[in-house]
């Protein structure tokens, strides 16, 4: 029992690359799933090309792909697909983020599967999905950061369309898998079947443009670039401090009213261009600079210490290196140290999600090696002898 986890007994077979599959795999491997990574021999994730190495090994590899096994398939093979349809039989999950159409011109598509195993969650992260004009195009996340409206918004007014420093594309397509799977979960516990999980990485940028579709329905105005700001709060945006910036996110009047009086400006609490927040939003130029002028007279570390003891939402802008130290940070457990059997020691993200009866026991093993759980694997799900696997390996199968 002791080693019991959220999602413990769920075994998933991930036969994605690069990020938005490997990201779904790690987050159901934290949580307890055992998921095995099937790679293409010799070859592997084509993440694991991607830069920068610790030696041999791709630390953007290893950061999205610890918790898993790893075992080698070369799919176009005949046998290789016999020995993956035997583990299908036996596993709950198969992910795969493949362009539409190619699982199914391996003869593995979710049709094939599901006959071998109708028990079987088949999770599918694609660009564009398994639907509609763009189906079969190929896709990246900044292309669909660029299709699905978020550049547009993201930036200076008059400057380009920017895209976010994360591969939000990738991740969010992720996460809403991570979501389907555990619906289709649920609902294979009440029906006893299992189906296909179609998520695209268009679809999830659509949903995550927060109000800006309302915006646009309500006013008919097309949301443009704003900087840092909000549309519809203000001031929820970063400032300029004498040695640096902080955000500050004065949500509501009451907050106002208690910032006013904090920096001794009480005139501007019923000034008709501020008094609520829709005449701040709507006289933000003439706000902006009251509040430069108000912040640049003390440091960033002096207005937070200001700003929390009258209970006002802000925070510093962090550099990467200054997350990684950040006491709250490490406190949550959010950067943990995984080891290595090549590169050693490697600092990474940990996991967000804390489950009270499992605390700090997301981190089990490294990423894996390629086909480094081979004989392991068939041997345990499939009665294969070490033998037989060799002589597969020499045909080129695994």
């Amino acid at each position: 029992m002791h080693d019991l986890r959220g999602l413990s007994g769920l075994k998933v077979l991930d036969l994605s690359r690069v990020l938005a599959g490997p990201y779904c795999g790690m987050v159901l491997a934290d949580l307890g799933a055992e998921v095995v990574k099937v790679e293409m021999p010799g070859v592997g994730d084509d993440s694991r090309a991607f830069g920068p190495f610790v030696g041999s090994e791709s630390a953007y590899f290893m950061s999205l792909n610890r918790n898993k096994e790893s075992i080698t398939l070369n799919l176009k093979e005949e046998k290789a697909k016999e020995i993956f349809l035997r583990l299908v039989e036996k596993f709950d999950v198969v992910l795969e983020n493949y362009r539409p159409g190619t699982m199914e011109k391996l003869g593995l598509g979710y049709d094939r599967l599901s006959q071998v195993n109708p028990r079987l969650i088949y999770a599918a992260t694609s660009g564009f999905g398994h639907t509609g004009p763009y189906s079969l195009k190929p896709a990246y996340d900044v292309v669909v950061q660029g299709m699905g409206g978020i550049m547009s918004i993201t930036g200076h007014p008059g400057g380009p369309p920017t895209r976010v420093g994360a591969s939000i594309g990738d991740i969010t397509a992720a996460l809403f898998t991570t979501i389907g799977i555990l619906a289709a979960l649920n609902m294979r516990h009440e029906t006893g079947k299992g189906q296909k999980v179609d998520v695209a990485m268009l679809d999830s940028q659509v949903a995550i443009l927060e109000n800006a579709i309302a915006r646009y329905e309500v006013t008919g105005q097309v949301p443009e670039r704003i900087g840092n700001r909000h549309p519809s709060i203000t001031p929820f945006t970063s400032v300029q401090a004498a040695d640096g910036y902080l955000i500050i996110a004065i949500g509501n009047d009451s907050l106002w009213a208690k910032f006013c009086r904090m920096v001794a400006r009480e005139e501007l609490i019923d000034d008709p261009r501020y008094r609520t927040n829709k005449d701040r939003t709507d006289n933000w130029d003439a706000l902006e600079p009251v509040l430069t002028e108000i912040f640049v007279n003390k440091t960033v570390d002096e207005w937070i210490s200001l700003l929390e003891s009258a209970g006002i939402p802000c925070g510093p802008i962090n550099t990467v290196d200054k997350v990684v130290s950040d006491p709250q940070v490490l406190a949550r457990n959010m950067i943990v140290e995984v080891e290595h059997p090549v590169a050693g020691k490697l600092r990474m993200a940990g996991c967000p999600i804390k489950l009270s009866a499992v605390p700090g026991r997301e981190i089990r093993r490294p990423a894996p090696l390629l086909g480094q759980h081979t004989t392991e694997v068939l041997s345990r799900y499939l009665g294969m002898s070490k033998d037989e696997i060799e002589h597969l390996k020499i045909q080129g199968v695994v």
